[in-house]
């Protein structure tokens, strides 16, 4: 049985009130807030029983809205990058908001993340929903989004269906920063890491495709678990400050794809991760450094891991990706991921 508990409400300085909601099935327990639909908290058991949060967030409203690393949240319409703010459907142009070099990174500026979610419970979680305008971030059509957490056992399922009422990329993620190890680390580098698949996109210098390529034998190839710190301090990522790699998954729309496992040596708590998204996105925290964290604390970079499974970085600009993320009126975009959280 889950447990669905209401917390005090913070009050929003850009109006109207930010609901908090601790959802609880006796292995798992998390903390969401109306706002951009973000986990605040997510509590695992270690090897010794004993539940501790394994994702970074902020203190308040106001730290939440200070902050532009996504802690927690949904990003959206489109996960992730569009290049150079443009993309175009037929004869029609858009032109998206500008707010990473000169491209479009997880909806803009004010994307999902930022948006006041409607939130009420489920008989095993939580649901959400966002209506988002016509133009919105310079994005085409009336976007309707329904997001699910779901606690089954030892599993959080996270499901997002989406609707437009003219065509529209959507790629739609959940950008938690991972720490196995509780919160008492700052720092990823010993954390475990093992990826299923080494077919990647080779990325530009601003993380946009430019093709794919075949990651075996390669500092990231992970099929085997390692270290974590040994790709992020490779000499060959010093300009991006470590991993912030795409990785693609075989998934069909209509399966879960177990894409692979994040593990904690200090703690032993694991977290494999399964998703129907056709890529992943690895991020190293790299540019993490200075946001509010808990307690008052600023966070570093490489604090965390973000394991974001989604539709194809800028796959609206560049067909020869074979992905397309263009919903049309008549269909419904569907994300459907599964974290199974086990001990060692």
């Amino acid at each position: 049985m889950v447990r669905f508990r209401p917390l005090d409400s913070w009050t929003d300085p850009r109006g109207g009130q930010i609901e908090r909601v601790r959802i609880d099935n006796g292995i798992i327990a998390m903390e969401v807030l109306s706002l951009g639909g973000i986990i605040r908290s997510l509590w695992t058991p270690d090897r010794h029983g004993e539940r501790g949060n394994i994702v970074l967030g902020c203190d308040s409203i106001d730290d939440y809205l200070k902050q532009d690393a996504h802690l927690g949240a949904i990003a959206g319409r489109y996960a992730n990058r569009v290049a150079n703010a443009r993309m175009s459907f037929g004869e029609d142009e858009y032109l998206l908001d500008i707010n990473q070099a000169s491209n479009c990174l997880h909806g803009g500026t004010e994307g999902f993340n930022r948006k006041q979610w409607h939130m009420g419970p489920l008989p095993d979680g939580v649901r959400l929903n966002l209506v988002s305008p016509d133009g919105d971030m310079g994005f085409p059509g009336i976007c309707n989004v329904q997001l699910d957490y779901r606690l089954v056992g030892n599993n959080l399922y996270m499901e997002i269906f989406a609707a437009v009422n003219k065509p529209c990329p959507i790629s739609l993620t959940q950008h938690s920063y991972f720490n196995l190890e509780g919160s008492g680390s700052t720092s990823n580098a010993e954390h475990q890491l093992q990826i299923d698949s080494t077919k990647m996109l080779d990325l530009d210098a601003h993380g946009i495709p430019t093709g794919m390529k075949n990651a075996t034998g390669s500092v990231l190839d992970f099929r085997r678990a390692k270290a974590f710190s040994m790709a992020q301090n490779h000499e060959e990522f010093v300009s991006t400050s470590g991993i912030d790699h795409c990785y693609l998954t075989d998934s069909s729309a209509s399966e879960l794809t177990r894409f692979g496992c994040l593990s904690a040596p200090e703690s032993g708590r694991s977290m494999t991760l399964y998703t129907n998204q056709p890529s992943v996105q690895i991020y190293g925290a790299n540019y993490l450094g200075g946001n509010p964290g808990k307690g008052g604390q600023a966070l570093k970079s490489h604090h965390a891991i973000c394991i974001e499974p989604q539709q194809l970085p800028d796959a609206a600009n560049q067909p020869t990706l074979e992905a397309d993320p263009w919903i049309k009126p008549e269909e419904v975009y569907h994300h459907i991921s599964r974290y199974e959280f086990h001990t060692f």
